[in-house]
This record gives C-alpha cells, sequence and structure tokens, in this order.
C-alpha cells in the first residue's frame, strides 16, 4: 500500500489507519513552533498521525508531550507511532473530543500546537473520516481557541496553521479569548504565487508581531534555502 510509513532521519510515522497523510503543512509547523522558553508539557491538539508531538519530542526537552485525537483509528495509528518512536517514554495520546479534555483536564500547557481541520467549502466526500480530518465544522476555530485559553499556561505559547485567507478573521477571535499574535509567517509555493498557509504563534502577553515570509521553491524541486534550513533535521533528502 503506497504511503503506509513516511520515514524522517529519527523516526518514523505510519499512517495507513489516518485520513489525512502526513503533509508540508505539519512538517512546517513541527520545524518552526518556537522552543525558546523550554516547555516541559506539550500538547498537541488533533494529532492525528501524532506528527507534531513527535517532532517537537526531538527538538525539545519536553518531559510531558501529550496528543489529542478522537478519530479512533488515528488514536491507535498515533499511540502505535509514539511508542515504536526513541521518545516512548515522553509521549501520551487521549482518545477524546477536545471538548471532553478541556474539561476533564486540570494541568496547564506550556506549549499548545495544532494543525486543525479547516476546511470551509460547502461540498463533502464520502470518506466521513476524511472530512473529519479536513472539514472545520469538526473542530470550529471558536472552540479550538476557547480550549487553549483555558489549557495554555500563562507563559504559554500557542502554535497554529490556517488558511492565509482567514488569518484576518482568526485573530480577531484568538484576541476575544485573551490570545495575542506574536509571530506569523506566511508560505509561498513559489515566489510568483501568492501565500497559502499562515503560521502563527500566539500568547497572553501583547507584542510587536514578527512577520516574515517562507517560500518553499524557486521552481519544480528546488527547494530554497530557507526551506532547506527548516526542515533538514527531519527530511531524509535535505
Amino acid at each position: 500500500m503506497k504511503n503506509v510509513t513516511f520515514q524522517f532521519k529519527n523516526f518514523k510515522v505510519d499512517q495507513d489507519k489516518c485520513a489525512m497523510k502526513i503533509g508540508t503543512d505539519a512538517v512546517l509547523l513541527g520545524a518552526w513552533t518556537s522552543i525558546k522558553t523550554q516547555p516541559f508539557s506539550i500538547l498537541d491538539i488533533g494529532a492525528g498521525t501524532g506528527i507534531l508531538a513527535l517532532m517537537l519530542a526531538q527538538r525539545s526537552i519536553a518531559q510531558v508531550i501529550d496528543a489529542l485525537e478522537i478519530d479512533s483509528d488515528a488514536y491507535e495509528q498515533c499511540v502505535g507511532n509514539f511508542e515504536q518512536s526513541p521518545w516512548g517514554d515522553r509521549l501520551f495520546c487521549y482518545h477524546a473530543s477536545l471538548e471532553e479534555f478541556t474539561e476533564e483536564i486540570d494541568d496547564k500547557y506550556d506549549l499548545i500546537v495544532s494543525n486543525p481541520p479547516f476546511y470551509q467549502e460547502d461540498y463533502k466526500t464520502r470518506n466521513e473520516k476524511r472530512d473529519l480530518a479536513r472539514f472545520q465544522d469538526a473542530m470550529p476555530f471558536e472552540h479550538l481557541l476557547e480550549s487553549v485559553s483555558e489549557l495554555l499556561s500563562g507563559h504559554g505559547i500557542f502554535s497554529v496553521v490556517i488558511p492565509f485567507h482567514v488569518e484576518d478573521s482568526f485573530i480577531p477571535l484568538a484576541e476575544a479569548v485573551g490570545l495575542f499574535p506574536n509571530r506569523i509567517l506566511h508560505i509561498k509555493g513559489n515566489p510568483t504565487s501568492k501565500a497559502k498557509r499562515s503560521l502563527m504563534e500566539f500568547s497572553f502577553q501583547k507584542t510587536t508581531i514578527s512577520t516574515n515570509t517562507l517560500i518553499i521553491e524557486t521552481e519544480r524541486h528546488q527547494y530554497t534555502e530557507d526551506y532547506i534550513n527548516l526542515t533538514k533535521d527531519f527530511y531524509l533528502k535535505m
């Protein structure tokens, strides 16, 4: 079966049970997310394969790295990927909805990351699992941000990837629950294309927003130095 396993430099990720396979969005977010505050505890909301938690386990010395996944097949896959990784003793996946998790967990996290479902188009496929993973009505942005505001420690950071075109509407939703943008990275496929994604970092502190742009390729399969530098610790051929 094609795309069953994705091999990174220091770990592998099985993905045959997950509706959404590993993509550029997750790898960029996992590599870009700041760990300068040396977080003790990390939470990945909507973990899927567990790729974000695994990348942050490689990059950080965090002792608690939790993941949350509602789909039963993806949950089982995430657990398996954690167990076969070099950091299994620091990784744990919860099988629950974000609402259930937020109500039951008293702990606060120093870093929260999410590659949330954000397709808002009116059409859906016949694959319910894929729709659950891709469409925003499975985890509305308002619900995501409200939960993050409850789960994040006072000095914590929330890192997320969203479509570029919803950035201007996402920021007010975050500010309504006390979260303010600190860093933003706009992702462009090539020098002439429009920005497609926004990687965004929020905290409870208002700061001057640092905004930058990352171009992935100069031409097909000719990757930019910035992209290579960001992902070289993970991709085999970088």
